[in-house]
């Protein structure tokens, strides 16, 4: 039994003579096999992107053959309209414009008593927009209309001693036809009707004088009330109550300006185009802007007219174009976008009309 039990325990023993010869042959059979999976691999995937490279021309013209049978259902002319209309634009920016814009001042230095408009107020040609101190103005303008007043009545006192001069003259005249007046008596009433003429010429000419001192006065008075040169709206105010307004700038705290008036009507886009392209634009030429505040709003304009000038730094020519509709949304310095639409697509356009 000991002897069963010592050929049991040698059975279960492990040959390590065995396993190490072979050890080497087995390590490389793993290594072997994963090399040909990644050639198979490999191949695999070059003959899918090459089978992919091939096959892409041909699936490409069979779906593109069919397309031809849907072109005849578009007229020509329409279709060389589209083809204008995306290849005759150009495109260019600039801003909206106002030919009328005055800063409103006063012709006469003062102080500013009222002032009686405000940023958005619409103002006609003629209203009075503010006022200065003018009670020095309205002295003169009494003390001019007074000195016409004396000249009136010297005139009119000169006029009544010459007509009584003249009498006596005429009165002296005939008693000396008849001997009863001296030659001297008639030089003397000679003389003095000649130097009331003379009064009254001098009195006269001191009436007109006078006047045109009241008609400055007058008009310098007016001065002293600023009004608006045209019809607008109000864009800013400069000035207020107790200031000192000037022509010009004198320093210190005097301003130049009550307000900034501007003409709506007189609204415009201004823009630069390329010198390269500026034969494609012509005076008439439809345009479609666009303000960049209102990206989804097309406003139809034309082109009013080419500045003869070119920008020698920018390599630029000014367009100027009109909107051919007002809108109270459009303001100035507003920044916007614009297409010239080339006159050959709307010849395009009316012809695929006419041939409908």
């Amino acid at each position: 039994m000991t002897k069963d039990k010592s050929e049991l325990l040698r059975s279960l023993t492990i040959d390590r003579s065995a396993g190490k010869a072979e050890r080497p042959g087995r390590r490389w059979v793993p290594i072997a096999i994963t090399a040909a999976v990644c050639v198979v691999v490999a191949f695999a995937a070059f003959g899918a992107y090459e089978f992919s490279r091939q096959d892409a021309p041909k699936e490409t013209a069979s779906q593109s053959t069919p397309q031809p049978a849907a072109q005849p259902q578009t007229p020509p002319q329409q279709q060389a309209a589209a083809n204008n209309k995306a290849a005759g634009s150009l495109a260019a920016s600039g801003y909206v414009v106002a030919r009328r814009k005055a800063t409103v001042a006063a012709e006469i230095t003062g102080k500013v008593v009222e002032v009686f408009i405000d940023e958005g107020m619409t103002v006609t040609e003629g209203q009075v927009v503010a006022r200065l101190d003018s009670v020095l103005a309205e002295k003169d303008y009494e003390l001019s209309r007074s000195r016409v007043e004396t000249a009136d009545a010297a005139i009119a006192a000169i006029t009544a001693d010459l007509e009584d001069a003249t009498r006596i003259m005429t009165r002296i005249q005939t008693l000396s036809q008849k001997n009863f007046a001296t030659e001297a008596d008639l030089t003397k009433a000679q003389a003095r009707v000649g130097v009331l003429s003379a009064q009254l010429r001098q009195a006269q000419s001191q009436f007109e004088t006078a006047k045109i001192d009241a008609k400055r006065s007058g008009s310098m008075l007016e001065k002293h009330q600023i009004k608006a040169p045209f019809s607008g709206v109000v864009i800013d105010r400069s000035a207020q109550p107790g200031e000192m307004i000037s022509p010009m700038s004198v320093g210190g705290y005097t301003r130049t300006g009550i307000c900034t008036i501007v003409d709506m009507d007189s609204i415009e886009i201004e823009v630069d185009v390329n010198e390269a392209f500026i034969g494609r634009v012509v005076p008439g030429g439809p345009v479609n802007a666009v303000l960049d505040a209102y990206p989804d709003w097309t406003i139809p304009a034309s082109v009013i007219a080419i500045v003869p000038t070119a920008n020698r730094e920018k390599a630029t020519v000014k367009v100027r174009i009109r909107f051919e509709k007002k809108d109270p949304r459009i303001l100035p310095d507003m920044a916007v976008k614009v297409n010239f639409m080339r006159e050959a697509r709307a010849n395009g356009t009316a012809e695929a009309t006419a041939a409908n």
